[in-house]
């Protein structure tokens, strides 16, 4: 066994006695708060062409409008352990579900793209809190052998937002306005409040230690938002080259600086000894390569649907929520699956199809029926949703209960990341493609190669989970690999 496993396995402590009844309570209350954020994007995703004649900006600029949220979820997750511990979850909980909707309510009423953007990361902030810290409150409540059925109930609820989200949002733009598709998560916030302050307990780790590493927070701040500003601008003439390359080396400059701080610091931010860990960290590096791809195909799917073969936003969004449909038809089956081949095999052979599904979007044509194009985004969003299954619970595998806060910072900073630089891969090479063909607009064939490129890098995953062991995370799973 890896000696930093061992170490982990040494420091457990006692397995939590939960009920299923109370788990899954605990994972759908959680899931609200996915449900929002899962709704907002998916919902924004498919209003953009609408958002931009109504700011009278460029489509392809307002994919400021994702990136600026991501950019601060990724500043302000890093310390969402540390907040949790120190004030309570429930506490926090509340008050991200609070901040987010107050956030949302002003991103209904701006009257500019850079008033949108603001008040999109104040949404970020409020994100920033949500996600993390309601994963963490359902991790330390259940076993490692409930743990794969944890996720599929925190996820399922949350799935329901992305199904919703391109339908509903396609049918707002078309015959109300843009501006409902940030009201509607006014009702949905208030219950989930509700629903926090009724069966959410209080889980903070009071041995965590230390004051905020205030030091590791600047840096990593500055390095993630110096990087997504470069990333976001890179050869896409909204701000001089100068400027562009300035914040790319002004972030790698920051990033280094925190490694080297990480090093000294009692209790940093973000505790890079985690990647000590291998099921970890091939979670890590395979889901960051996987997360790239696909979170460049919510934003380049409605485009090129809208854009390019002319669908309307409600046409667009009956196509494209197919592949949440998919992700939540996948569920029941994660566990069983799982449990027969194991972590390493499924994450493998999975991820070869799902990778592949992506890389067909690239074949998608506009004389196409809708009904073809389902099929085909259906199909991939089950595989695509049991590959973040198995990446989002091996990763917490070997983790033992009292680094749990550290591995959930340092996981869903990288996450959101990932994340980020999918959208910003996706717009890249699409700008990129559409100035190498001398046109005024992108063409099919442009998005066809920005499909490609973004399932070229989702199969790049794969040789890291061939790297997991054959046993990788059998506690989790109840899989036991044959070994000779």
């Amino acid at each position: 066994m890896d000696k930093a496993v061992a170490l982990e396995l040494a420091h457990r402590d006692a397995e939590p006695e939960i009920s299923t009844g109370r788990m899954r309570l605990i994972a759908v209350i959680v899931a609200t708060a996915l449900f929002m954020q899962n709704l907002d994007s998916t919902i924004i995703a498919t209003a953009l062409p609408a958002m931009a004649r109504s700011f009278h900006a460029d489509p392809l600029h307002m994919s400021v409008a994702l990136t600026s949220y991501l950019i601060s979820l990724s500043v302000f997750i890093p310390a969402s352990g540390w907040v949790a511990d120190h004030f309570g979850a429930r506490k926090v909980f509340r008050a991200a579900i609070i901040v987010f909707t107050l956030g949302s309510v002003l991103c209904g009423i701006a009257p500019s793209l850079l008033t949108l953007v603001l008040a999109r990361i104040l949404q970020g902030i409020g994100g920033a809190m949500m996600l993390p810290v309601g994963r963490l409150v359902l991790l330390r409540s259940v076993s490692r052998a409930q743990m794969i059925a944890a996720m599929s109930w925190l996820t399922m609820p949350a799935l329901i937002g992305p199904i919703l989200g391109p339908p509903l949002g396609g049918f707002i733009v078309t015959y109300l306005s843009w501006r409902w598709v940030f009201d509607i998560n006014v009702p949905i916030g208030v219950l989930g409040v509700i629903a926090v302050s009724l069966f959410i307990t209080d889980v903070r780790e009071d041995d965590r230690g230390g004051r905020l590493d205030l030091t590791g927070l600047l840096l990593t701040g500055f390095a993630m938002a110096a990087l997504m500003a470069g990333f976001e601008t890179l050869g896409r003439h909204l701000v001089p080259l100068g400027w562009t390359l300035a914040s790319l080396v002004a972030g790698a400059l920051a990033l280094i600086l925190y490694v080297l701080h990480a090093r000294r610091a009692a209790h940093p931010i973000l505790d890079l000894t985690l990647l000590r860990i291998p099921t970890f960290t091939s979670s890590v590096i395979a889901g960051s390569l996987f997360r790239i791809a696909v979170g460049a195909v919510p934003f380049l799917l409605p485009l090129m649907l809208q854009l390019s073969f002319g669908y309307s936003p409600l046409q667009s969004g009956l196509v494209t929520f197919a592949s949440a449909a998919g992700a939540l038809a996948m569920k029941p089956a994660a566990q069983p699956l799982l449990r027969r081949y194991g972590f390493r095999t499924v994450l493998i052979i999975n991820g070869v199809v799902a990778s592949g599904f992506m890389i067909a979007c690239a074949a998608f044509q506009a004389n196409w029926p809708s009904l073809l194009l389902d099929v085909i985004l259906l199909v991939g969003g089950f595989f695509r949703s049991l590959q973040f299954t198995a990446f989002n619970t091996i990763a917490y595998g070997d983790i033992s209960r009292a680094r749990m806060s550290a591995a959930t910072s340092l996981y869903t900073t990288i996450q959101q990341l990932t994340l980020t630089l999918g959208i910003v891969v996706g717009a890249a090479v699409l700008e990129i493609s559409t100035e190498l063909s001398h046109q005024a607009t992108a063409s099919q064939s442009d998005y066809a190669l920005a499909f490609i490129v973004v399932g070229g890098i989702a199969m790049l995953a794969v040789p890291f989970c061939a790297r997991l062991h054959p046993s990788a995370g059998e506690e989790l799973s109840g899989h036991h690999a044959s070994i000779r």
